[in-house]
C-alpha cells in the first residue's frame, strides 16, 4: 500500500507542477506574439525604432518566474516521490 502511495504523490505533483506552469508559459508566449506583430506593424509603417537591431522581447515577468520556480519544485518532489516508489516497490 505505501508504494501506491508514493506513486499517487509523484501523479499529484506532476499535475500540480504542469497546472501551475502552463498559464504561465501561455501568457508569455502571447505576448511575445503580440509584441512581434507590434514590431512589425511599426516596421511596415515605417516607425520601427532604429536603435533597437533586436527584438523588443521583454522576458518573462515576475510572477511569471516565480510560477516557473514553484513548478519546477513540485517537479523535482514528485520526481523523488518517483524514485521512492522505484526504491520501496
Amino acid at each position: 500500500m505505501t508504494p501506491l502511495i508514493w506513486l499517487a504523490g509523484a501523479v499529484v505533483l506532476g499535475v500540480a507542477a504542469v497546472a501551475i506552469a502552463w498559464p504561465a508559459w501561455r501568457d508569455y508566449r502571447a505576448r511575445e506574439s503580440r509584441d512581434l506583430n507590434a514590431e512589425r506593424y511599426l516596421a511596415w509603417r515605417g516607425r520601427a525604432p532604429r536603435s533597437s537591431a533586436g527584438s523588443m522581447s521583454e522576458g518573462l515577468t515576475l510572477a511569471e518566474r516565480r510560477k516557473f520556480y514553484v513548478a519546477a519544485a513540485l517537479g523535482v518532489l514528485a520526481l523523488v516521490c518517483l524514485a521512492v516508489f522505484f526504491t520501496v516497490s
